[in-house]
């Protein structure tokens, strides 16, 4: 990602309403559909600047990587212990067999090879665990904001199955998320590539539509899982060896 990105995540990823909601969506997520032992040890890849370190630590013992150097030094003040650079697809000293969870929030899309990078972190698991993966959803969403974060693809609920799959593992569904907001996303989409005012900017919106944003995607907490949700921007799912 560019450093801009780094900057602003930063900035704003204690208070901008998607960071906020969708903590809430995960851990909900987590608890009902992870079923992690009470002394779980948990490892997120590119934790950027460690936002869903307190939140991955309700459910264990955290480890983080991030690579990039500025992110990773305010990742490990809020982990309380230094952050690993380990880059994907190869996950070099890692130790495998370590993990009954690993966290790869919004993350997938910006290796090249997501199959190898997939297979990697399999090795990483113990016996019975899992992988968290989201994804941004919808190829055709392509926009200014997938150009300055670097994603190599967004996905549809096929291809991010077919990688699972040639990596090895199972999943137990690819679920949409942040479904809620999505006509408005698209709406806006649309809007910036007819103006040609595309925009990358991720910077919280005003503060009374930054709370309504935050209520509204946090809804889907109660929901992921439970109710069939109409397409979204993100993927969720748990993938597992087979």
């Amino acid at each position: 990602m560019e450093r801009i990105v780094y900057d602003r995540m930063a900035a704003h990823d204690s208070t901008h309403w998607w960071y906020r909601a969708r903590r809430e969506v995960l851990a909900d997520y987590l608890t009902r559909e992870a079923a992690l032992p009470a002394d779980a040890r948990i490892l997120e890849i590119g934790c950027g600047t460690g936002h869903n370190l307190p939140m991955l630590a309700r459910f264990g013992t955290v480890d983080a990587i991030e690579i990039d150097p500025a992110a990773a030094a305010i990742a490990g003040k809020r982990l309380g212990k230094p952050v690993g650079s380990a880059p994907l697809p190869a996950l070099g000293g890692v130790p495998r067999g370590a993990y009954d969870l690993i966290a790869v929030l919004d993350v997938v899309e910006h290796i090249e090879d997501d199959v190898a990078a997939l297979a990697a972190m399999a090795e990483c698991l113990k016996p019975g665990g899992a992988i968290l993966i989201t994804v941004p959803a919808h190829p055709w969403m392509w926009s200014a904001h997938d150009e300055v974060n670097h994603h190599h693809r967004r996905y549809s609920k096929r291809a991010l199955g077919k990688a699972i799959r040639a990596a090895g593992l199972r999943h137990n569904g690819l679920r949409w998320f942040n479904s809620l907001l999505f006509p408005a996303a698209v709406a806006a989409r649309a809007a910036g590539k007819l103006t040609g005012k595309e925009d990358s900017d991720d910077s919280p919106p005003p503060a009374a539509l930054n709370r309504a944003f935050q209520a509204i995607f946090g809804l889907e907490r109660h929901l992921i899982g439970r109710v069939p949700m109409p397409p979204g921007l993100s993927i969720i799912t748990l993938a597992s060896k087979d």
